[in-house]
């Protein structure tokens, strides 16, 4: 699987870093800058976590087969 963000739609909470703070970077403004990143299978329940806190809907959690 993997992350996608959404980068216009990031409005700076970094809910998703408090989530997932291996799994997300951010700016020195709270600004998620991920872009798209592969997610281990370890991780993927945190994945998913942080997309679901994403106040704005800005993570999107995509299958590793579409």
């Amino acid at each position: 699987m993997r992350i996608v963000v959404d980068r216009d739609r990031c409005m700076g909470h970094a809910v998703c870093a408090l989530m997932a703070p291996d799994l997300m970077e951010l700016d020195d403004l709270g600004y998620n800058v991920t872009g798209e990143a592969k997610v281990e299978p370890a991780d993927e329940a945190l994945a998913r976590r942080a997309a679901g806190a994403c106040p704005e809907g800005a993570i999107a959690v995509v299958d590793a087969h579409a």
